[in-house]
């Protein structure tokens, strides 16, 4: 069985964070452990409270973890402060894993911020060129790259911008965009493929996020290739 580390934070409904990519890794066939950076209340609705856990005690997991049992590629979700994301990028120096997904996840379909300015710019500076695969929403990607993005052409420029900080690959989400297609853009330092699929009208949206980087990193653990691990993630969500 393939192995995926999660780094991420619990949420109590079960829809979204370490929850949601730990049934997604099982539901997909590898085996799913996990580091949790934060443990949070929230439903679908929004987050009320989210209690940090100790940026040491987030390392140790990861690495003490990864002594035993050596995943075959991570998942990063919820980063909420610099010292967590020191920890992190610590801890992956020491499990040399190639394979890691990072889900840049910064506010809560809510509107609820979940990681701070400085944690934003260790983000940008350093944890972006440790990993091998960006997913940011449109969102995010306005937010990493100080662009506004209206467009797939947009969609294409931050991308681009991303590259320039150091992202191997990335993957922007078309879904905040009013459109009747949606469309996610991979952008490589090569190659730019475009992902079409229809847009549903559902309220069922919590948690989409998390879902769709735990299946790149689970299609990517049994090694697939990057391109298909997206496509094959894209139709599980």
């Amino acid at each position: 069985k393939f192995k995926v580390l999660i780094i991420a934070g619990s949420d109590s409904s079960g829809g979204a964070g370490i929850q949601a990519d730990i049934k997604t890794v099982s539901s997909l066939g590898s085996y799913a452990m996990t580091a949790i950076t934060a443990v949070t209340a929230q439903n679908t609705t929004g987050v009320n409270s989210i209690v940090s856990i100790n940026p040491k005690e987030i390392f140790k997991q990861i690495v003490f973890t990864c002594k035993d049992i050596k995943p075959d590629a991570v998942k990063i979700g919820m980063l909420h402060s610099p010292g967590v994301i020191k920890a992190v990028i610590l801890a992956l120096k020491k499990i040399k894993v190639s394979k890691i997904v990072l889900d840049p996840v910064m506010v809560a379909k809510g509107g609820t911020k979940l990681i701070n300015n400085s944690a934003i710019h260790i983000l940008k500076t350093k944890l972006i060129q440790n990993v091998f695969l960006i997913t940011p929403n449109i969102l995010e990607a306005e937010v990493l790259t100080k662009t506004k993005i209206k467009n797939s052409t947009d969609m294409i420029k931050a991308a681009n911008i991303l590259l320039k900080l150091g992202a191997k690959n990335v993957l922007i989400k078309g879904g905040h965009l009013k459109s009747k297609v949606i469309q996610d853009i991979l952008v490589t330092k090569k190659t730019i493929k475009i992902f079409k699929n229809k847009k549903f009208l559902t309220k069922n949206t919590h948690g989409t996020g998390c879902t769709l980087s735990s299946a790149i990193t689970t299609f990517l653990s049994c090694g697939k290739l990057l391109n298909k691990s997206c496509e094959l993630g894209i139709k599980y969500v």
